[in-house]
């Protein structure tokens, strides 16, 4: 029996639903937004945030990554940060229409990718920005940041993602961290709740599972809080201290939290890595915020 791989063992048509609705609803907002308006991230134009998504002649992260995986998973995680001021710089003046041909292009690759590479290469490892992960798992991602940035185009007068896809941005961002702690040998999980219910993941040195939590059900280790503020959170959008203090964040066990604080030395980009930041700062801490939480 193979080792369990997350939602990659969900296969093909239940990632490629979750991402490709989650391309949709982005292209939607992308159409209706003015891109040259201001977001809630410094600098970045509503330009910026869908040209570094876009495909362009000069980027196709999508390719890079499949390539990779057919050589073994052999690469070297890329820095986001210079790639993206790379390609944000080199497309910060194309035309409206260019910018939402680039976008087209990475769903249709996104799509392509489901319907015609060998299935084999969904489990096969690729490396990603935050390490080597399955690249079905890699492809699930994308749900994740498009839903952060799907967040982020509100700010410029977007309307705001549907539920169903900040819940598959949560999936992705449950399914990595239980990825990098299958890999780093770390034996534990956590639920990542919202009112609308949400994922909870499990590993260990054999590899990690993935399910789909129902409303109202926060069992154990645990981050509860709406959809989009949990993905804020995650992002690094939202200071989690801020939002603890504030009750609009509540952390369930911290102690189980804290045995995945680890994957944020392993991976340093990871998604979630705040959270888990947070647990290491309350935890390290005494009194404070620690005392407030004792009993939850």
């Amino acid at each position: 029996m193979s080792s369990p791989a997350g939602l990659a063992d969900a296969g093909r048509d239940e990632i490629g639903r979750m991402v490709l609705s989650a391309w949709d609803a982005f292209l939607d907002e992308a159409t209706a937004v003015d891109l040259q308006r201001g977001t809630r991230l410094r600098g970045w134009r509503a330009q910026e945030v869908c040209v570094h998504l876009g495909v362009w002649p000069d980027h196709a992260a999508l390719a890079d990554l499949v390539a990779d995986a057919r050589a073994g998973g052999t690469g070297r995680p890329a820095d986001p940060d210079p790639v993206n001021a790379r390609v944000t710089a080199a497309h910060r003046d194309a035309g409206r229409d260019d910018v939402l041909a680039a976008l087209r292009r990475a769903r249709e690759a996104t799509e392509r990718y489901l319907a015609d590479e060998p299935e084999w290469l969904d489990t096969a490892p690729t490396v990603s920005t935050v390490g080597r992960l399955p690249m079905l798992s890699v492809v699930l991602g994308q749900a994740y940041e498009l839903a952060v940035h799907g967040l982020d185009l509100v700010s410029a007068g977007a309307a705001p993602p549907p539920a169903e896809v900040l819940q598959s941005g949560i999936a992705a961002l449950a399914d990595v961290t239980g990825a990098l702690a299958a890999a780093n040998g770390i034996t534990g999980g956590a639920a990542l709740a919202t009112p609308d219910g949400g994922w909870v993941f499990a590993a260990d040195g054999d590899g990690w599972t993935v399910r789909r939590l129902p409303p109202g059900q926060v069992p154990g280790t645990a981050v509860e809080a709406p959809a989009d503020l949990l993905l804020d959170a995650a992002s690094g959008r939202v200071n989690p201290v801020a939002a603890l203090a504030r009750r609009r964040l509540r952390v369930h066990q911290l102690a189980g939290l804290m045995q995945l604080a680890p994957i944020v030395t392993a991976a340093p980009g990871i998604p979630g890595g705040p959270i888990l930041q947070l647990a290491a700062r309350t935890l390290g801490s005494t009194g404070g915020l620690l005392g407030r939480l004792r009993g939850r």
